[in-house]
């Protein structure tokens, strides 16, 4: 079978559909089919464990024209007082939504399931084996970069003896039912968002945390729930965070003085005050969920796990008994790996990459705006320089300079400034918006966002070149 259309677009995950929901938006004579591996629309959501939430509130998360959620604070719970973070399966619903009853009605959007891309714009049917040749007018639009990993889907780097119980996150609500009965311990494997989220989960279940053992390679750094929230009653306090995060950077001497003076300021937490943190992935989560996570008292650092058998764990750095009937939990899946970073126009294709970390649907709208407003490729890559995304602590000094440096870029440009000015998915706007209109006093605080923005740049660069330096 052969297809014709503008773009075909490799993906239909959250940054495949906020970029062609912006593009159409954008262009109304754009055509686009977009292909999918996934049976339903929402990329690794799809894979997800079943308790999974969204990091940031689900007022900026999604596509442009289509709200997600409903603006509640919630009411009880480990992020009570915050906005509501959506489910994993609300974010499901809501991706099929938007493609039935938002792309697919406009006639300019062709959706292919269950299909795999096989290059040079073919795709097959990964059950009947048809393949179908896309002739593609403009671009081919590559959304595969992030490659999300998730506990369902990863490959293990551990070996398991026979006779243990290891299962991944998303099998823990099915305990009451499983034929083993439930265990009367639980190891976490892991030290990511996921680790903390099962943590989160067992503990709310009741499971008592003299009952858990959490194995930690390493300690990370946590984004403050709080400096994260949209409406104007966070205003203050979230402008604020931002603000500190700039007015840190410029002062600080080295990268971990950053995170220090951002925990002093309330913006940043960690877990376990008495340990150094190596790992920073831009996780978002409250003070409730860390004061429960700080009940878990039996905290293994050893090391990354090697092997496990029957009572015992073989790590990098030793060994550790555990009750023989312990229940392992899967948390070391790594959600994005860092990969060398490239231009996004590429000739014939748009390669999606992180712009604003770590707002993955708003660096697509972005894209796709640029795309339909700008003409040549040299402008539009001057315009969204991609950043690569965080790992260890010095890498955060490159992703707050090239995040800040993309912010100015757009600032500057009167038709992406606009752009944001009506953006959902960028946090601020609508809350400036109501601001304006309602209170525009209480604006003077954003009003030091550029200058503070500017006056970290040299200190920023500098550490970038030293963070560089120590790599090799």
């Amino acid at each position: 079978m052969t297809l014709e259309t503008d773009y075909l677009v490799i993906g239909a995950g959250a940054t495949a559909l906020s970029f062609v929901d912006t593009l159409i938006a954008e262009d109304p004579e754009a055509d686009v089919v977009i292909i999918d591996k996934h049976s339903a629309p929402g990329g690794h959501w799809n894979d997800a464990y079943s308790f999974v939430a969204l990091h940031q509130p689900s007022a900026t998360y999604g596509v442009e024209s289509v709200p997600l959620g409903h603006d509640r604070v919630d009411q009880a719970g480990p992020n009570k007082g915050f906005y509501e973070l959506a489910s994993g399966a609300e974010v499901l619903a809501y991706f099929q939504s938007v493609m039935r009853d938002h792309l697919l009605p406009t006639g300019r959007v062709r959706y292919f399931p269950n299909c795999e891309y096989l290059g040079e714009t073919t795709f097959r049917n990964i059950f009947s084996g048809e393949e179908t040749t896309v002739k593609v007018r403009r671009k081919l639009v590559d959304t595969t970069y992030f490659a999300t990993s998730v506990p369902s889907t990863h490959k293990r780097k551990f070996a398991v003896a026979d006779g243990v119980r290891v299962e991944v996150p998303g099998k823990l609500p099915e305990l009451w039912r499983a034929e083993e009965g439930l265990p009367s311990h639980v190891v976490i494997l892991g030290a990511g968002k996921t680790a903390m989220d099962a943590g989160v989960w067992l503990l709310e279940a009741g499971f008592a945390p003299d009952a858990i053992t959490w194995v930690k390679p390493r300690e990370s750094w946590l984004i403050n729930r709080i400096i994260t929230q949209p409406g104007e009653e966070f205003f203050e306090g979230t402008v604020g965070g931002q603000l500190a995060i700039m007015k840190a950077a410029a002062k600080a001497e080295s990268v971990a003085g950053i995170f220090h003076q951002l925990e002093k300021d309330g913006a940043m937490l960690r877990i376990d005050t008495g340990v150094e943190p190596e790992m920073f992935h831009y996780a978002t989560i409250s003070e409730g969920e860390v004061e429960r996570l700080r009940t878990i008292g039996n905290v293994v650092r050893k090391g990354r796990v090697e092997s496990i058998e029957p009572g015992r764990m073989i790590l990098a750095e030793g060994e550790v008994e555990v009750p023989e009937n312990a229940l392992f939990v899967d948390c070391t899946a790594s959600a994005v790996t860092p990969k060398p970073v490239s231009p996004q126009w590429q000739d014939d294709r748009i390669v999606l990459q992180l712009l604003h970390v770590p707002l993955v649907t708003l660096n697509a709208a972005v894209t796709a705006f640029v795309e339909t407003n700008f003409d040549t490729d040299e402008e539009k890559n001057a315009l969204c320089k991609p950043v690569t995304f965080v790992d260890d602590i010095d890498g955060y000094a490159g992703t707050l300079l090239g995040t800040g440096q993309n912010r100015f870029l757009w600032a500057s440009n009167p038709k992406i400034s606009q752009f944001l000015s009506q953006s959902r998915l960028d946090p601020a706007a609508p809350t400036v918006r109501w601001l304006k209109e309602n209170a525009p006093e209480r604006l003077a605080i954003a009003s030091e966002m550029p200058a503070a923005t500017m006056a970290a740049v040299p200190n920023l660069q500098k550490l970038v070149a030293e963070a560089t330096a120590k790599r090799g």
